[in-house]
């Protein structure tokens, strides 16, 4: 009977030919259950290469200390990874493709900004390294992600980075990286969902800040 409690509650491949995986739910382990089943169903359906999926939204609000600034602004040697700018109420939306050839999904996100062109994000989420789950920007850099349950809510923490180059994979020391980067993804109402992100230095504390609520695009299939 335990076993029968412990066991991860699968997605069945939908009626409509969508297809569901389990990778996402077996990194979260037996908390996935108490997740909404919306949130489930967002990261258990199944991109084949190439296939994509769209969330359009609006940046809520990003904070950036001095520090937080500063440390954005050095990661543009990666492909600036984090919010260059302190903002309220701006639009945005994010593409996820299906790239087995990187080893997972590509995510692209794209932020309106108040002058200049827009900012644009990309990172491959990998299955694999030691955490079963890898986030990889430019130049070879990545971090390592633990996925767990929070009080509903599905959460990404990063648990150390490295850079990989020619087969050789070195991990970062602290100094050289943002800090400890944490992202809580929760289903809100009226169909919406959110996405908030936050960066613990290790010496100046709470650096970055930044809350965004979307809709999936229902258009793209």
């Amino acid at each position: 009977m335990r076993a029968e409690r412990n066991r991860v509650t699968r997605l069945p491949k939908a009626t409509d030919g969508e297809s569901f995986e389990n990778r996402f739910a077996d990194l979260a382990g037996e908390a996935w259950n108490e997740l909404p089943l919306p949130v489930r169903r967002r990261f258990s359906r199944h991109l084949g290469e190439g296939e994509r999926v769209i969330y359009l939204g609006e940046v809520a609000h990003t904070r950036l200390s001095r520090t937080g600034w500063l440390v954005a602004q050095v990661a543009r040697i990666v492909g600036a990874p984090l919010p260059l700018e302190r903002s309220e109420r701006m639009a945005v939306s994010v593409l996820v493709t299906g790239c087995e050839r990187l080893g997972g999904q590509l995510w692209t996100r794209i932020y309106d900004r108040a002058h200049g062109f827009p900012q644009v994000i990309q990172s491959v989420k990998r299955f694999g390294g030691a955490t079963g789950l890898e986030e990889m920007v430019g130049c070879g850099v990545g971090m390592r992600l633990k996925l767990s349950v929070r009080e509903r809510a599905l959460v990404f923490r990063s648990a150390g980075y490295f850079l990989r180059c020619f087969g050789i994979e070195l991990s970062l020391p602290l100094w050289m990286t943002p800090g400890v980067i944490e992202v809580v993804h929760r289903e809100e109402s009226c169909g919406r969902f959110s996405f908030s992100l936050s960066v613990e230095h290790a010496w100046a504390g709470h650096i970055i800040d930044q809350v965004a609520f979307f809709r999936e695009d229902s258009h793209d299939h």
